[in-house]
């Protein structure tokens, strides 16, 4: 049984940056991806990359949120720059093996990400 356990989360102001992870125990996926839960709002899919480094992005984050691997550490990592107000959402970790983004079911527990204006 996989476990996703993120951290690096916390409060920052507009245009700061923030670096998530997350570390995997057991299997590793071809794809781990970020998603984003704001207050009042459904979660949403920011950024996933499988074994061989291929990426996609959320449109809101392109440009300034760059995801990562690090397979032999089975670990994977969120850079988020220019952060803005709208970015704040508690941040998940997720593993699939396929790349579509409503199959991923297994998540971490998530982060708090806060960004004030």
């Amino acid at each position: 049984q996989v476990q996703l356990v993120e951290s690096g989360g916390g409060l920052v102001q507009a245009g700061g940056s923030l670096r998530l992870s997350c570390a995997a125990s057991g299997r590793i996926f071809y794809y781990m991806g970020w998603f984003r839960q704001a207050p009042g709002k459904e979660r949403e899919f920011v950024s996933h990359i499988n074994t061989l480094d291929g990426t996609e992005y959320a449109d809101s984050v392109k440009g300034r949120f760059t995801i990562s691997r690090e397979n032999a550490k089975n670990t994977l990592f969120l850079q988020m720059k220019d952060l803005k107000p709208d970015d704040t959402a508690v941040y998940y970790c997720a593993a699939s093996n396929t790349g579509r983004i409503d199959q991923y079911v297994n998540w971490g527990k998530g982060t708090q990400v806060t960004v004030s204006s």
